[in-house]
């Protein structure tokens, strides 16, 4: 079969990927060397795509209420529902939620549905989770919301700073990247209140006080004025900068006062400012611990000011750079996805709203700003918005004050959702689910962090009766009344009119302008090569404002909020590596589940002593707004007094881990971003008289106790339980066949297998008192003949425990790899991929492997 060229479905950095259809529903997935965003590389994700491209749990047809329905009555239905709504109580009374999975093309049509002809601009994407802030730093200082970097700068930088980020875990690729540049002589300095795996390989790892940034920032820039480093000669050609903007900036910014606010050791603090000083060529990429806060606009700004005032901005290796989350965030801000925006980087002035309405012929053009995701699902728990269509997420687990979210969409009187999976959190809260088609069946564009457009082209047909999102929302557009404005065939039809709405009446005005492109032809369009708009922006250091110059915006520090009694802790959210947002996707994938299997809380081990817990207990996580059972983790990363939880877990997946029911519903007042990084919290022991596991062939009803997690595993299901009272109900579960028990009184431990024909098809393992085995041995042993051993859950003799698996390329384990570099005197991981393979495939374990060298290393001396 022909190779085909796309696109990765996963984070912001856009990985090209070569896929090979292998047979009906699978693949071989590889880097595509050809792409610029990553030259052939590839993340553990997107290395192990291929395992989640089956059709297991799928939605393949329209469904009403619980009954499956045709495409026409389904979609008839869609658009009666929203034509009655509007009717009877306006265009504000319905909203789309969407999603940065979506393709350009996709995200287009329904915001010109939404803000042309429904006449509200109340669609907003959970994009605004994750870089609105991000969007309104851009547009406050430049007049455009354009990221002024590229990968490239990366190479060319002699100090990059890694500012709430994770990127080793996050945007693995680009990560390695810099680990390149910094391999060959640039400084890494990362701020982060964790020491994450990307903090424990910089040169100088700052862990600030969470929320401190404004301070840390302008005292940094204040030690630029007094040292001289203030360009002003830029300032004066290229940049507005308001009257009271260095006045602002001098309060309490002074070494020691930013040290004091920001917890900060004062040496630490001056060894960044001097190595600021030292390397002109600075490039400082931000991600969500700078967007996801209720300042994270003026955290935004304040990095953007830096930049600006030192003229580190515009050249090759200087340069802000927000780097995106999700695959297509800004396709999304391209078209318009936002609530704040219309389509082609234009705000709500009235020349945009009627340059927008003329080009769409729009009948009902919104005027104004629509409601932001929090605001919109507070608005449906008031009453307020009575229809609600969301499309490709799941809010009922994503949102903060998940709870609330959840009684909104059980109150409102018209809920559709479009969406791959048959049965997610929000989806049970539907009266029309609609099926759409997943990544490796869809057909369009997406643009990457470094605004590098590039094709996803379909690898599969579309199954059952799954279609493109933007058909589906054309379909209901032309049902409510306007079918020649959504008169479209194929995507290359609605890249051609986004491209020339881009450039309509623009003359320069905005740096987002496809003007190239709107003649494309469809076979061009199929054959697309990956192309950046806005070339090398702001080199010629002019800005898409009326003067023609960016903007200083002064910003203050905030007061940061000492623990309250009732919650002395402060919790911090975030990803994994090697999940994705509620793991609908990788969630599928046995090997992505090997690297975190449970959703852990991360607690410092002098706060796991003091708070009476115990390291790989259950506690229970507590705020304001909910709370939720999580496996404790000892982490000496994480600051005293501050914990961590993953935000991946859905109640698909376990009965605890759920992240989204604790963060507050508070926002940032520019940008509407929730703040997810410091919620006021409590974490409480939560005892459990018994712990084990079940194991089955297939899929199998989630187990009713204390605390149970689903595990992907080849050829089956694993779930981690713990409980109290008695664990016989969990022989229910059991498929039927053939029993062989094992029975220990004295530890309380039952042991039960269920063999078909001589085959292991299930095992349940559960204890009071005594030890698990490891699973890996019995995992293997799903389908196969089984022994007289398998209840020893080991085979006859001595087997190596891997432990846990940190390469999961190459699956080898923690213990495997600690081995080999004593007992072979390891002292690169080069040298570890040469003897072991792990590291030399997608790259994402080599923080991992690098920090247990040095801890031999370290032992190694102490000895």
């Amino acid at each position: 079969m022909t190779p085909i060229r796309t696109t990765c479905a996963y984070c912001g950095v856009g990985c090209g990927i070569v896929a090979m259809r292998t047979g009906a529903r699978s693949v071989e997935i590889k880097g595509d060397p050809e792409h610029p965003a990553n030259a052939g590389k590839l993340c553990s994700k997107g290395t192990h795509l291929g395992e989640t491209v089956g059709l297991e749990g799928r939605l393949l047809f329209p469904v009403i209420g619980r009954k499956r329905a045709s495409w026409d009555k389904a979609l008839d239905l869609v658009a009666r529902r929203f034509r009655e709504t509007i009717a009877q109580h306006g265009p504000d009374s319905v909203a789309f939620y969407v999603s940065g999975q979506l393709l350009t093309e996709d995200y287009y049509v329904a915001n010109k549905l939404m803000k042309g002809f429904i006449g509200s601009a109340n669609i907003d994407t959970n994009s605004r989770l994750c870089m609105s802030s991000a969007v309104a730093g851009h547009n406050r200082a430049f007049g455009e919301d354009v990221v002024p970097a590229s990968y490239d700068d990366l190479d060319a930088a002699d100090l990059i700073v890694l500012v709430g980020s994770n990127t080793a875990w996050c945007h693995p690729v680009v990560y390695q990247r810099i680990r390149a540049r910094c391999d060959a002589g640039a400084k890494l300095v990362v701020i982060d209140p964790r020491r994450t795996e990307t903090a424990a390989e910089a040169d100088l790892h700052l862990a600030l006080r969470p929320g401190s940034d404004v301070a840390l920032m302008n005292g940094l820039l204040a030690h630029c004025r007094d040292e001289g480093l203030v360009d002003e000669d830029f300032l004066a050609a290229h940049v507005e900068t308001p009257a009271e903007f260095w006045e602002t900036l001098g309060e309490g910014s002074d070494l020691w006062s930013v040290a004091r606010i920001c917890d900060l050791a004062p040496a630490d603090l001056r060894r960044f400012y001097e190595l600021f000083a030292a390397h002109p060529r600075t490039v400082t990429m931000f991600s969500q611990g700078v967007n996801q806060s209720i300042r994270g606009t003026d955290q935004v700004n304040a990095i953007l000011n830096l930049h600006l005032a030192t003229a580190r901005i515009g050249k090759p290796g200087s340069a802000p750079f927000s780097i995106t989350g999700q695959p297509n965030a800004m396709g999304g801000r391209e078209v318009g996805g936002l609530a704040s925006s219309l389509a082609s980087h234009m705000d709500f002035a009235p020349d945009n709203v009627a340059r927008v309405g003329r080009f769409w012929a729009a009948p009902s053009m919104a005027c104004k700003p629509g409601l932001k995701a929090v605001d919109l699902f507070r608005a449906m728990g008031e009453g307020r918005i009575k229809a609600l269509w969301v499309m490709a997420t799941n809010p009922a687990v994503s949102m903060p004050d998940a709870g609330r979210v959840r009684e909104a969409l059980a109150a409102c009187p018209f809920v559709v959702v479009s969406d791959v999976m048959e049965d997610t959190d929000t989806g049970r809260f539907a009266h029309v689910r609609l099926p759409a088609a997943a990544w490796g069946e869809k057909d369009g564009t997406v643009t990457n962090s470094e605004r590098r457009v590039s094709r996803q082209r379909p690898i599969f047909a579309a199954p059952g009766e799954t279609r493109p999102d933007w058909w589906i929302v054309k379909e209901v557009g032309r049902r409510m009344g306007w079918r020649t404005a959504f008169a479209y065939d194929r995507p290359a039809d609605i890249f051609r009119e986004h491209a020339r709405l881009s450039a309509y009446q623009n003359d320069g005005v905005r740096l987002f302008d496809l003007g190239g492109k709107v003649a494309i032809g469809n076979h061009d369009y199929d054959a697309l090569e990956p192309f950046r708009w806005g070339g090398d922006a702001f080199a010629d250091g002019r800005f898409p404002t009326p003067s023609g110059k960016a903007r200083l915006v002064a910003v203050r520090q905030m007061d940061l909020q000492d623990p309250l009694p009732k919650w002395p802790l402060t919790l911090n959210t975030g990803r994994y590596r090697d999940q994705w947002h509620t793991m609908t996707r990788t969630g599928l994938s046995p090997k992505l589940a090997r690297h975190r299997e449970e959703p852990l809380v991360e607690v410092h081990p002098l706060d796991i002593e003091a708070l009476g817990l115990a390291d790989g207990g259950l506690a229970r996580v507590s705020t304001p707004q909910g709370e939720s059972i999580f496996r404790v983790a000892a982490s000496e990363g994480q600051r005293r007094g501050e914990i961590f939880t993953p935000i991946h877990w859905t109640d698909q997946q376990a009965a605890g881990g759920r992240t989204g029911l604790l963060p507050r519903p508070l926002t940032d007042p520019h940008s509407g971003q929730p703040g997810f990084k410091s919620t006021p919290a409590a974490i409480a022991q939560v005892p459990a008289e018994w712990r084990g596991f079940l194991l089955a062939g297939g899929e199998i009803e989630r187990p009713a106790c204390l605390w149970s997690v689903r595990v992907a595993v080849p050829s089956g299901s694993l779930y981690e339980l713990a409980g109290n009272g008695r664990s016989e109900a969990l022989e229910a579960l059991l498929p039927k066949g053939e029993r062989v028990e094992a029975i220990d009184h004295s530890r309380g431990t039952r042991r039960i297998a269920v063999m078909r024909e001589g085959k292991l098809v299930a095992a349940l393992f559960v204890t009071r008192t005594g030890l698990l085995p490891t699973r890996d041995w019995l995992i293997a042993q799903l389908g196969q003949a089984a022994g007289p051993t398998l209840l020893a859950g080991a085979p006859p003799g001595a087997r190596e425990d891997r432990g846990p698996i940190v390469c999961l390329c190459f699956d080898v384990g923690l213990k495997t790899i600690v081995k080999a570099i004593g007992s072979q005197q390891l002292t690169s991981v080069e040298a570890v991929g040469a003897a072991l393979s792990a590291g030399t495939n997608c790259g994402s374990c080599r923080p991992a492997i690098r920090q247990l060298i040095e801890e031999n290393r370290s032992q190694a001396h102490a000895g």
